[in-house]
């Protein structure tokens, strides 16, 4: 069965307070992100991201292959209306709508939900209700309620493709969530066992529970790097992406950026793929004067092939000249742009070694960086 993914989070999660929920990080990865790591986790690589337009630059820190962003509506009704029709020029057999503020949803419950698709036109997870019910519209207790035959409706709810889509282009108003859509347009919807553990994130508090969750699966590793080149004749040297105009240039059979070959031999340590010459030797003419930001690309994409992301990176540039002060938040904005990563999480710093050592003496430059890999 061809399947997609509607990840909606195009709220703004007023009851939590500050920034959207959406992108609150929790074990240094949005609620969104984890939410599109389940998914892919489970499978589905074809995914529609639903935001709010003011969000753009969030989410695109997000981006892989198979992501597709649009801007939803000011109702979630309306925003999965906007994620649905952004699948119909090629159209899936089924697709599984969810809330980007229940980021711990597993792989086994989406795939549960898929398996239900078989027997049903949709199919939703829920959990019973255990505890005692109450009527109240104040201060007191005014009646029970009956528990019997009540259920806390759980996201993704999956559902065939055509039949869900028609719905929402027919519903009129709001709705608390796609099933009310589906039984509205008599669509038979099954249950499916849900997880306590997927629950919405609402108040300040439920961050912190995540987390827990989140972390007992989350793999952290730091890689290290560290790449030297000797001074030679031109005019500038390359550090960090960044051109510096210098009295002399680095040796190097690509463009001689020690920084980024640290950092690239950090990614690949932390996957344990051996070093930078190992997968650009450099007796090879194809990269002679290579921009070194290919090679980084090259480690970024292998990390993100093995499910992890970059969380942060640290570089230190030793030499006593050029100066590197003056270029450190364009250095940062670079590596970011590679990366896909905040200039908030990408250090840069210098240092010279008190004119001791081949730095001291001017002949050249070194740089050590570090890179911390998570997989959730």
């Amino acid at each position: 069965m061809e399947l997609a993914g509607v990840i909606v989070a195009a709220g703004r999660g007023s009851r939590l307070g500050g920034r959207p929920k959406q992108w609150r990080l929790v074990n240094g990865l949005p609620l969104a992100g984890h939410a599109l790591h389940a998914f892919r986790q489970a499978g589905i690589a074809r995914l529609v991201l639903v935001i709010h337009p003011d969000d753009r630059a969030e989410a695109e820190r997000l981006m892989q292959p198979g992501l597709l962003i649009v801007h939803g509506a000011e109702s979630r009704s309306g925003s999965v209306r906007a994620g649905l029709e952004a699948l119909a020029p090629t159209p899936p057999e089924a697709v599984l709508i969810h809330d980007a503020a229940r980021p711990c949803v597993s792989a086994a419950l989406i795939r549960r939900v898929i398996e239900a698709l078989d027997r049903a036109d949709g199919a939703a997870p829920a959990l019973p209700v255990t505890d005692a019910l109450w009527r109240s519209s104040g201060s007191f207790v005014e009646a029970a309620h009956p528990r019997d035959g009540l259920w806390r409706a759980q996201t993704p709810q999956g559902f065939r493709f055509g039949p869900i889509l028609s719905a929402h282009q027919a519903h009129a108003g709001e709705a608390a969530d796609d099933v009310e859509v589906a039984r509205a347009a008599g669509l038979s919807v099954a249950l499916v066992p849900g997880e306590e553990d997927n629950f919405k994130v609402t108040l300040p508090g439920d961050l912190e529970r995540a987390a827990r969750i989140l972390g007992e699966e989350m793999e952290v590793r730091t890689g290290h790097g560290y790449d030297v080149h000797a001074f030679g004749p031109g005019d500038h040297v390359m550090l960090c992406g960044v051109r510096i105009p210098h009295e002399r240039g680095l040796s190097a059979h690509s463009d001689g950026d020690a920084a980024l070959h640290a950092l690239t031999d950090a990614i690949l340590g932390a996957l344990c793929l051996g070093d930078i010459g190992q997968h650009f030797s450099p007796s090879d003419p194809r990269w002679k004067d290579e921009d070194s930001t290919t090679f980084l690309r090259h480690a970024h994409g292998l990390a993100r092939e093995a499910g992890f992301r970059i969380g942060h990176c640290d570089i230190t540039i030793i030499c006593e000249a050029p100066r590197i002060a003056p270029h450190v938040a364009a250095m940062r904005e670079r590596i970011g742009a590679v990366l896909a990563l905040s200039p908030d999480r990408i250090s840069v710093k210098a240092t010279t070694s008190e004119r001791l050592g081949f730095t001291g003496r001017r002949e050249g430059i070194a740089a050590f960086a570090t890179a911390t890999l998570v997989r959730p």
